[in-house]
């Protein structure tokens, strides 16, 4: 009796939970199914949206790399040393990482669209006052404001593919957005280098502003994107409609945006071993990526007499790895993870099924780095230093588009804007000071071992991407962000 009593009580108690939770389902599913959810938008819609977030993407990429040339100008122009000439290139590499903390809870707050709508225009200002400026101060706090006005485009895009596409689908057009903050820094100095030989440097700034304006008028043609609020505004809208009071879905206030922008994305790089890890290797090789700007025309010039606009075109290298491993990447999610997702439930694919490019690249980076390191002499042709950047950014996108999307995939979509703000600040912080010691770090320790001392960084973390593949379910079960 009893039993019977405590079993009746237990479906009494459990009763009204189980029911909220299945209308909670239904809810959920009523919206997957929903015409206004931007997963069953039409694929020209979304080919729109994927083209703004692409070309918005270049143009901060770019942006980096696009001076790098020009150190000789800037020297001679403003009067300063080597080290220091960098500066407008490190600054704006920075304010990457700086600007990204502000653009993922900004577009969390009053959404993606009005973020693309106002940065990239901001942006094109500074870049403006920076192309007219006579006074190296003035040019180093304008590159730094442009990078930070157009970092946003970098870290809200992952919110906007998550908004986009289905988990199952977001494969490739993830892979095709993340290859454009790596084309960037290769494109870059290849146009950078013609243009500082046949204008000035001058030019590489009019040549952002070219880009911005493409940038602004595809933008111009997007939507809001972001599921809650779109949800929001129908509800606003029915609302209106029938005469009720209008509700809303709460928004982060300033505190949440505080919480958001900076408090989470610090304590998931010191409490989170899935954003510390990946952080730390995409740092890394992202700042061995940039030292090339300085390494590279140091290593041509020097071992084989290269002019400069020669040494510009060393870079494309870089622009072949990409695209092969962009390749890559769509094989990987073709030949192995949809396969494998379809023996899971649709909410129940393990994110680590996102990780066989990065094993594959972690392979690519230290035999590129060694490679280059060893065969950059007098008596072996200039081919094969050249050749030997193409496995080694093979291998960076690879680890870097495999390991975005496992946390994408990992962390639900507001988590994932603080996971991304961690990443991109670190990575960028690396990247803006490793060109400042490139230089000095080839002349005391030679360019062989100076490349080989970054081949050994990478040896060293290459086994992060497959320590996540084999324990990455456990990791994820003691996360409290998960």
């Amino acid at each position: 009796m009893d039993s019977q009593e405590l079993g009746i009580g237990a479906t009494q108690h459990d009763g009204p939970q189980h029911e909220g939770q299945q209308q909670l389902q239904n809810d959920e599913d009523a919206w997957t199914m929903n015409p206004a959810n931007p997963w069953n938008w039409s694929t020209g819609k979304k080919a729109v949206h994927m083209v703004m977030l692409s070309c918005s993407a270049l143009l901060a990429s770019i942006g980096t790399s696009v001076m790098s040339p020009a150190r000789s100008q800037i020297m001679e122009e403003f009067h300063v040393s080597s080290p220091v000439a960098l500066l407008p290139l490190s600054l704006y590499v920075l304010a990457l990482g700086l600007g990204s903390i502000v653009g993922s809870p900004l577009s969390e707050t009053v959404g993606r669209h009005p973020v693309y709508l106002g940065t990239v225009p901001l942006g094109a200002v500074f870049t403006l006052g920076a192309g007219f400026t006579h006074n190296f101060g003035a040019l180093c706090f304008l590159r730094f404001m442009a990078g930070f006005c157009w970092a946003p485009v970098l870290a809200t895009a992952a919110g906007s593919l998550s908004d986009l596409f289905a988990p199952r689908a977001r494969g490739p057009p993830s892979a095709i957005f993340i290859l454009m903050p790596f084309l960037g820094p290769g494109l870059g100095p290849v146009i950078g280098s013609f243009l500082v030989v046949e204008k000035s440097w001058r030019w590489t700034q009019w040549t952002l502003l070219f880009l911005a304006a493409a940038c602004i008028i595809v933008t111009a043609f997007t939507k809001e994107t972001m599921h809650h609020l779109i949800q929001e505004r129908a509800a606003g809208k029915a609302n209106k409609h029938e005469g009720a009071a209008t509700t809303s879905v709460s928004r982060p206030k300033l505190s949440e945006f505080v919480t958001i922008a900076l408090v989470r994305p610090v304590h998931m790089l010191v409490s989170e071993p899935i954003v510390a890890m990946i952080a730390l290797y995409v740092s890394a090789e992202f700042g061995t990526l940039f030292s090339f700007f300085a390494g590279v025309p140091y290593t041509f010039a020097r071992v084989y007499g290269f002019p400069l606009h020669h040494s510009g075109l060393v870079f494309l290298s870089i622009v072949i790895g990409c695209l092969l491993g962009l390749v890559t990447i769509i094989l990987c999610d073709t030949l192995l993870y949809r396969k494998k997702a379809q023996t899971y439930a649709s909410h129940e694919v393990p994110p680590e099924l996102r990780l066989f490019p990065a094993m594959l690249g972690s392979v690519g980076l230290p035999v590129g780095l060694f490679w280059f390191a060893w065969t950059a002499k007098a008596d072996v042709s200039w081919a094969s230093p050249a050749a030997a950047m193409i496995p080694f950014a093979w291998g960076n996108l690879c680890v870097f588009v495999a390991t975005i999307q496992y946390m994408s995939d990992t962390y639900p979509g507001r988590i994932v804007a603080s996971a991304a703000s961690a990443n991109t600040l670190a990575r960028y912080g690396f990247a803006a000071v490793f060109p400042l010691f490139t230089i000095q770090m080839y002349e005391t320790l030679g360019i062989a071992w100076a490349t080989s001392l970054l081949g050994f960084v990478a040896l060293a973390l290459m086994p992060i991407p497959w320590c996540f593949y084999r324990f990455g379910p456990t990791i994820r079960a003691r996360s409290r962000y998960t």
